[in-house]
């Protein structure tokens, strides 16, 4: 008996314990791009035994975008509420007071940590270190230039990470996770793939690469190799969500670990996506509709289906009730909790709106979803169950139904619309020892140009005569003197320009004195044509240009030359600021 009372406290004291979380973001995949969603190009066993094993949402929202539905996701809160507008030049900046699932679970004594795209800020406070992950190895920015061997950050310092950049996150991963094995901890890996580039590993892109495909991929002329890219980068992730649960499961703490699997927007390009109007970037059903199953092998049974409509912004709701704690949260959420939903005990609120916005101001694209229908601003109302290319208007047969959800966006889109203005706020520094200002989040003046028309993984170059010169809006958050650090290149011809950093009356003079002249590269990974708008990449010298005495408060600082010798002066990726101890 007392054997018996004792194994029965154990397992007691077991499924008491808080459950490990895993959550995995896909970039750019459609809800059409798994094969339990019947896409029969493709094979993904793996995300597909999450919906087996564990539940699958029916009709799971998130925004056109990538940093807006991150930023949902991690707030459970609409995005516009939050700080974010956009993806790019300080527009995907998560506001410093708002309270993330890293928050709430880390204070709940979680060990937390982040692998992968960001996308919501890089300089503290914006960073992820400053948002309740403990450790970060991955990229803040939007999108990233190569993924092989790329450049990374771990904590705020460059490293040079190891093969395919999916599979080196997951090594990263997967050490985290073996050294918190204890538990509990909070593991978000937020892979960049299928977004583009479309780079993949030979042993992936080799089966699509001539093969016959079976499904409708839109008819967009020219586009097949994308296609084939991102067929085979899903497959990679797949891989790779494997060899998670495969750990999960070698280290005996597969049932108390909750892993969820979603994407953060519509397909990015000409895919099979079951007839929905709309890629990303859209505000229609194919834009905003992606998959999302969820593992909890001691809680869900295995084969429930979530058919009530829900988004990234209910996931805090669910995994902090999972957990057993309180958001916490100063601010209402826009998320409900779907854990009741999730283990066969209640349905969610049948009656719930959610809304997608896409743009600025009275031009912002806007989208509301409930139950059965989504109206769409300027467009019209439609039953995407029954007509998934929103073919036909109903606003005539269900006018009351229509006036609700024009209501609701006319409310919402008048709240936020201090929100949906250009961004203002400066770029922060000194909120941390090293602060990093990259290209993307400057300003090209004179004839200084962009390596991409994307800025997010840019460099800055025809950088010529002293009438050009980069400039950033900046915060200083704590006055002192910062050491300067450029990354460059410039060719032997060119060596011998001096420069100047300033900041209001600080100035900081220095002279290129060292050649750095590395090729441009990515192209030759490449499985389809970027067509100009991502940059490839070089690898960036650093060049110490001295300390500078910063004053306390907001300002540009600009990056300028006094003497030009040669035909340019450098490339610039990034100005780094590390403030000193003294």
């Amino acid at each position: 008996m007392f054997r018996f009372l004792l194994a029965l406290f154990l397992v007691v004291a077991a499924s008491a314990k808080p459950p490990n979380v895993i959550v995995i973001l896909a970039d750019d995949q459609g809800w059409g791009d798994l094969s339990m969603n019947g896409n029969r190009d493709l094979s993904t066993p793996h995300i597909d035994s999450l919906a087996a094993q564990g539940a699958s949402f029916d009709r799971f929202f998130v925004q056109p975008v990538c940093a807006p539905t991150r930023a949902e996701f991690l707030t459970g809160r609409f995005f516009s509420r939050t700080g974010v507008r956009g993806v790019s030049t300080g527009d995907e900046r998560l506001n410093p007071d708002e309270r993330t699932l890293a928050d709430v679970l880390k204070e709940a004594g979680y060990a937390t940590a982040a692998f992968g795209k960001w996308h919501n800020g890089t300089q503290p406070p914006y960073h992820p270190n400053d948002r309740g992950f403990e450790h970060y190895e991955g990229f803040t920015s939007g999108h990233w230039g190569h993924y092989f061997d790329p450049w990374l950050e771990r904590n705020g310092e460059l490293f040079k990470a190891a093969g395919y950049i999916t599979d080196d996150l997951t090594d990263r991963a997967l050490k985290f996770m073996g050294e918190n094995t204890g538990g509990p901890f909070f593991c978000y890996i937020a892979y960049c793939t299928p977004h583009s580039p479309m780079q993949v590993p030979d042993r992936f892109f080799d089966k699509f690469a001539d093969k016959k495909l079976e499904m409708e991929y839109g008819g967009f002329p020219g586009r097949e190799a994308h296609t084939r890219a991102a067929l085979a980068m899903v497959e990679n992730v797949d891989e790779n969500v494997g060899r998670v649960l495969d750990s999960l499961k070698r280290s005996g703490i597969a049932d108390n670990t909750i892993v969820i699997y979603f994407s953060d927007n519509g397909p990015n390009g000409p895919r099979w996506n079951g007839g929905m109007k709309g890629t990303k970037g859209s505000v229609d059903e194919g834009g905003v509709r992606v998959p999302c199953v969820v593992r909890w092998p001691e809680r869900i049974k295995p084969g429930t289906a979530i058919k009530s409509v829900a988004g990234a912004v209910d996931l805090l709701p669910t995994l902090a009730a999972a957990a057993g704690v309180s958001v916490g949260a100063e601010k209402p959420l826009d998320g409900v909790n779907l854990l009741p939903a999730l283990e066969g005990k209640a349905e969610t609120p049948q009656d719930r709106l959610l809304i997608s916005v896409q743009g600025r101001g009275e031009r912002a694209r806007c989208s509301v979803r409930s139950q059965r229908f989504r109206w769409v601003k300027g467009g019209g109302l439609y039953d995407p169950m029954k007509d998934p290319g929103q073919k036909k208007d109903l606003t005539a047969e269900y006018p009351d139904e229509g006036k609700r959800m024009r209501d609701f966006a006319t409310k919402y889109l008048a709240e936020v619309a201090p929100n949906l203005k250009n961004d203002q706020r400066p770029f922060t520094v000194g909120y941390s020892p090293v602060t990093w200002l990259p290209a993307r989040d400057g300003v090209p003046k004179g004839g200084v140009k962009r390596s991409g028309r994307a800025p997010n993984c840019s460099f800055f170059t025809h950088w010529t005569k002293p009438s050009d010169s980069i400039e950033w809006h900046v915060k200083v958050g704590s006055a002192g003197r910062y050491e300067a650090i450029l990354h460059y290149t410039c060719p032997e011809s060119d060596v011998g320009s001096s420069i100047e950093l300033s900041l209001g009356d600080a100035k900081l003079h220095a002279t290129i004195t060292e050649a750095h002249d590395p090729p441009l590269y990515g192209m030759e990974s490449d499985r389809s044509d970027r067509g100009g708008s991502e940059s490839f990449v070089k690898d960036f010298k650093p060049m110490r240009l001295g300390e500078i005495d910063l004053p306390e408060g907001e300002g540009t600082l600009r990056l300028k030359a006094i003497e030009v010798p040669g035909d340019s002066v450098a490339e610039v990726r990034w100005i780094e600021l590390r403030r000193s101890e003294d």
